[in-house]
C-alpha cells in the first residue's frame, strides 16, 4: 500500500480533469480569453453576487489577487460590479450577459463529464461517492 495515492491526489486527479473539459469547452464557445483562475473564481460567485473579499477567501487567494482577476472580469465583459443592498458601501459581483453565457456553458460541460462519471461508476457507487464527498465537506469546506 505504500505506492498508493493518498485521498487528496485521489480527489484531485478527477477535479483537474473536469476543470480541462470545462475550459475546453468555454474554448470551443467562445470564450478562450478565460484563464482557469478567472474561471475559478467566477465558479465561486453566488446566486445572488459575492462580495470580493469573500471570493479571495473561499479561493484562498490574497483581496490583492482577487481585486486585479476581477478587473480583468470586469473589463472583459464576464463581471459586473453592483451596489449591495444589505451595504450600501459594499459592492456585488455579478455575472454579466457575457459571463452567465459563459457559465452556463462551463455548467452543461460540468453536467456532462458528471454523468460520464456515474456511466463509469455504476449509479451506486456514484450515489456513495457522493455522499462521502458532502460528508468529507463537513470537515474541509468552510464555505458549505
Amino acid at each position: 500500500m505504500d505506492d498508493a495515492l493518498n485521498l487528496g491526489v485521489l480527489l484531485f486527479v478527477p477535479y483537474r480533469e473536469m476543470e480541462r473539459r470545462v475550459l475546453v469547452a468555454l474554448a470551443e464557445g467562445g470564450f478562450d480569453d478565460l484563464t482557469p483562475a478567472q474561471a475559478r473564481l467566477v465558479a465561486r460567485i453566488g446566486p445572488e453576487g459575492s462580495r470580493l473579499t469573500d471570493l479571495a477567501a473561499q479561493a484562498q487567494i490574497t483581496k490583492q489577487t482577487a481585486g486585479v482577476l476581477v478587473d480583468q472580469l470586469v473589463r472583459a465583459g464576464y463581471l459586473k460590479r453592483e451596489p449591495d443592498p444589505t451595504d450600501g458601501r459594499a459592492r456585488l459581483l455579478r455575472p454579466a450577459v457575457r459571463g452567465q453565457r459563459a457559465v452556463d456553458i462551463a455548467n452543461r460541460a460540468a453536467a456532462q463529464v458528471e454523468s460520464e462519471w456515474v456511466a463509469h461508476l455504476g449509479p451506486r457507487a456514484a450515489r456513495d461517492l457522493r455522499n462521502a464527498l458532502t460528508s468529507l465537506r463537513e470537515i474541509t469546506d468552510p464555505y458549505r
